[in-house]
């Protein structure tokens, strides 16, 4: 008889399991689980949130599509949405489908989304335009990042005054000793030198150039980045607090697997490891 109870036993245990199988679990700096609510009454008390995402979890933009709903309902402050997932010369490009001037189809063709824009990026985009919220794109074009890593920082000196408009203001302070930048090199065993963290603090910079030039008076700006872009308030948010010091900063990381670190942003979402991905 004992078998049969075992067995039985063992159906039932992985039921329940089953039935409890969390998608994900927040948490605040110190490990403390939170909610969803706690996470959007702090930033409604922010001028400035980094939502630090996995570009291919879904659960994630879910998240970041939630949350920009939550804070554009507030009446009180006009919510604006930056993208790292749209470089600056592609502005217009977004200003033109907002305003309704252009089709999606003429966007999506000309404005170099993401291989999974559709799923992860087009609800966000589509909301902000139905609900009249500002879209930014904050980052460097890529052929200028590109120019970085091959050629130096100083190989920007010579673009034009065109060009130039669609990066932070020259000259970039870039600090290499700061552990992310530092990271990278290691991470890359030392290819492409000095040139590898330098691209990715030009990024930074000019994501950070402008946030702060869309952050207005009377509204919220919530920036959708990379994680690795404001983790530990380096980054962007290094480049954001040389410039202004007084801004409220939350920021949001993510986390995959059993041992997560909670320190590295005020909130933290944690998906399981092996989660199904975008591409």
């Amino acid at each position: 008889m004992r078998t049969p109870f075992l067995l039985v036993f063992w159906l039932m245990a992985t039921t329940l399991n089953a039935q409890h199988l969390p998608a994900y679990t927040l948490h605040a700096k110190d490990g403390s689980a939170v909610t969803f609510g706690d996470v959007l009454a702090a930033a409604r008390e922010a001028d400035l949130i980094f939502f630090g995402e996995h570009h291919n979890n879904p659960i994630h933009h879910w998240l970041q599509l939630e949350l920009v709903k939550a804070l554009a309902d507030d009446p009180l402050t006009r919510l604006v949405v930056g993208m790292e997932m749209f470089e600056a010369d592609q502005q217009i490009l977004l200003d033109e489908y907002a305003a309704g001037h252009i089709s999606r189809n003429s966007f999506e063709s000309e404005a170099r989304i993401w291989t999974n824009y559709k799923t992860d990026y087009r609800p966000i985009v589509e909301f902000a335009k139905g609900a009249g919220v500002p879209v930014v794109a904050t980052n460097i074009p890529r052929r200028y990042a590109s120019m970085v890593y091959s050629k130096g920082l100083a190989s920007l000196d010579g673009l034009s005054d065109e060009a130039k408009a669609w990066i932070a203001p020259l000259p970039i302070e870039v600090d290499l000793t700061l552990p992310g930048y530092a990271e990278i090199s290691k991470a890359a065993g030392g290819h492409g030198g000095a040139n590898l963290p330098t691209s990715q603090a030009v990024k930074d910079a000019t994501m950070a150039h402008f946030t702060l030039r869309n952050l207005l008076p009377g509204s919220r700006f919530l920036h959708l980045n990379g994680a690795y872009h404001s983790d530990n308030g380096e980054g962007i948010i290094w480049y954001v607090k040389r410039q202004r010091g007084d801004l409220r900063i939350l920021t949001i990381t993510a986390q995959e697997g059993e041992a997560p670190e909670f320190t590295k942003a005020d909130f933290t979402i944690v998906t399981p490891a092996g989660f199904t991905k975008t591409h």
